[in-house]
């Protein structure tokens, strides 16, 4: 972690569950603030810096996609990782939507939320270039953004599969070498999770006004291509 501790936000309203969770990740060397609703939360982020937010979606005062929203409107670009008493692909997906980086359903094992964690907080200093491009558009490690006529912010996992696709343009990649690379240490994510997250991108490469596609179909292989 080097001599300054990476600093998490912590919000969960079930005490016990609160104090173990900040136990265990003060214990893996981070520095946690940890409180119990949306607008605590919202009050910490106003005063103080971090480097990644846990938030429970179901919380008193404001829920955890709410405090999200507001976060992303106000340009906070940290990443986040709802957690969610409901499995459903629908809450899934609005929190994906809501501009999420990662969702864990509850419950949950220590060690996967560690590991969702320590993949967060990793990003920022795990690409060798800071910035990629292809044909009219770019993608910045740093912020996360997608830039071409318009600029839009990538979650952790649409970034490092639009990477990936970038870095290996005209080229059919399958589903499996998606998922060993983008998501080597998640077991759960199957050939449905790389679609959505390919359906996402497809969407916001087209708000960015990006001169590019990404072909392919559920289950097979996909291709990033000029129009």
């Amino acid at each position: 972690m080097g001599e300054q501790p990476l600093k998490l936000l912590f919000a969960e309203d079930i005490e016990d569950l609160n104090r173990v969770v900040k136990a265990m990740l003060e214990h893996a060397g981070y520095s946690v603030d940890a409180v119990f609703d949306g607008e605590a939360a919202l009050d910490c982020l106003a005063e103080n810096g971090y480097d990644a937010v846990i938030l429970d979606i179901m919380m008193p005062k404001l829920d955890g996609i709410t405090v999200l929203r507001k976060m992303r409107e106000q340009n906070m670009n940290l990443p986040v990782l709802l957690l969610t008493a409901k499995a459903e692909v629908n809450d899934r997906v609005e929190g994906l939507d809501a501009g999420a980086d990662d969702y864990l359903p509850k419950p949950f094992a220590m060690k996967e939320l560690l590991a969702r964690v320590n993949a967060m907080t990793r990003r920022r200093t795990r690409y060798d270039k800071k910035v990629v491009a292809f044909a009219n558009y770019s993608l910045d490690a740093d912020t996360l953004e997608l830039k071409a006529e318009n600029t839009m912010r990538l979650s952790i996992k649409e970034f490092e599969l639009l990477q990936l696709l970038t870095l290996n343009p005209g080229k059919q990649l399958t589903t499996e070498y998606v998922l060993e690379r983008v998501w080597p240490d998640e077991p759960d994510a199957d050939g449905d999770t790389v679609f959505l997250y390919v359906s996402y991108l497809r969407r916001k490469l087209s708000g960015v006004a990006a001169s590019v596609q990404i072909t392919g179909e559920r289950g097979g292989w996909y291709c990033l291509e000029t129009k």
